[in-house]
């Protein structure tokens, strides 16, 4: 009998585990967790389960019982220290050796960190697993707390945006002109930092943080040579793809673990899904890597079919979300096309309730197709939106803009 052997304890693992029982596969099936939980999901790690708006539920995928009563054999708490692909073999870091006729590495990644003075002390934090979010949510649910986020991304902003919510003082300490520049364009980051300022978070740009202060614990955050007091200090600076297991084991790696579309990587009968891998992308026709959630939960079903040698393609458009104050938003897009398209922005950009358009390749008579798509806190256009990118169409802008013009009326 087939033996299906799952590595990582996220989103993507957890996906590729139910789908695989789902299509229909009665073989064994064992999934190693290195952290003593069954899989989950992290998003709501920095929004409502941070918040205390969501419980445990809404973070873990299954309880440990939903696994034994699909014949799943979930082992957690262990890591997976070698991978052997010439003998179809993972080494545990409790001695015991599994064999495979399949494997997924579903290792995720990693928080980067930041390597200044003072930035092991206690009191300085990165938000990657369930216990950090608890961590941070006895800290900050009863407010009164100094807490400096040195990062301006996604994570960052999210906790920010919580932390003030219970009273909290916050700062945020960002490198880029515009928090989340790179990911939406300055336009679109500056949407967020108004938000931010609005609602009383010191947020500092263009700033270089020098160490952070304390003896015993992190006191403060030195940057430009100013001394901001800390009571809690959180480094949200991205993470790099987990890719120990599989450079031990010679795939091949850049950015990840490069995978086909079906996301094989270079190793027969070892796969790659979720944060860790970085697949070929059928409609960009080049390797795409994604951390957000859907990537995952996608990228999980994919990798289960094909495990299972069914035909199966990664194709999805990347897509997240984030709840920031009274603000919540949805994106799709191909981030490496949204760097040279147009903006288009349907809606009323001051009143934040908008619909912002990437458009590709915009002409002189105002056409272009679209890559990407934002909406905020306007609800129920998203799969609208993700049909308008993929049918690669070259639409008309100012049509695109103009709310008298039903979104679906605009597809093919």
């Amino acid at each position: 009998m087939s033996h299906m052997l799952i590595i990582g304890g996220g989103l993507a693992g957890g996906t590729a585990a139910e789908a695989l029982r789902e299509e229909g596969f009665d073989g064994d099936i064992t999934l190693v967790a290195a952290e003593p939980h069954p899989p989950y999901q992290r998003p709501p790690l920095s929004k409502g389960y941070l918040a205390g708006n969501e419980g445990l539920d809404a973070v873990i995928l299954h309880p440990a019982e939903w696994y034994a009563e699909r014949g799943i054999r979930l082992i957690t708490g262990v890591e997976a220290t070698r991978l052997d692909p010439s003998a179809h073999a993972v080494e545990l870091d409790d001695g015991r050796r599994l064999q495979y006729d399949a494997v997924l590495l579903a290792t995720g990644a990693t928080p980067r960190t930041i390597g200044l003075p003072g930035s092991q002390l206690p009191g300085v934090m990165t938000l990657r697993r369930l216990e950090n979010s608890d961590a941070l949510a006895a800290r900050l649910r009863g407010g009164g707390q100094r807490l400096v986020v040195i990062g301006g991304g996604w994570i960052g902003m999210e906790v920010a945006a919580t932390a003030r919510g219970f009273g909290n003082e916050v700062a945020i300490l960002a490198r880029e002109d515009v928090p989340l520049a790179t990911a939406l364009g300055a336009d679109m980051g500056e949407v967020f930092r108004s938000l931010h300022l609005e609602h009383g978070v010191d947020l500092r740009t263009s700033v270089a943080v020098e160490r952070i202060a304390g003896s015993d614990r992190a006191e403060g955050v030195v940057v430009d040579g100013e001394s901001l007091p800390a009571d809690l200090v959180l480094v949200g600076v991205g993470a790099a793809p987990d890719t120990r297991l599989a450079e031990s084991a010679g795939l091949d790696i850049l950015n990840g673990v490069l995978t086909d579309a079906a996301l094989r990587t270079s190793a027969p009968d070892v796969y790659a899904a979720g944060d860790v891998a970085n697949p070929f992308h059928p409609v960009l026709q080049r390797h795409l890597r994604s951390e957000h959630w859907a990537n995952a939960q996608g990228a999980g079903k994919v990798a289960a079919r094909s495990m299972l040698g069914m035909p199966a393609s990664f194709d999805d458009i990347p897509y997240f979300y984030t709840d920031q104050f009274d603000l919540g938003m949805e994106l799709s897009g191909y981030p490496p096309l949204m760097a040279d398209a147009e903006l288009v922005v349907r809606g009323d950009l001051d009143a934040r309730e908008f619909i912002a358009f990437w458009v590709d390749a915009l002409t002189p008579t105002g056409t272009g197709r679209v890559v990407a798509g934002m909406n905020v806190n306007v609800w129920d256009v998203n799969e609208t939106v993700q049909a308008l990118i993929r049918s690669g169409e070259r639409l008309d802008a100012e049509r695109l803009r103009d709310e008298g013009v039903p979104l679906d009326s605009l597809l093919p």
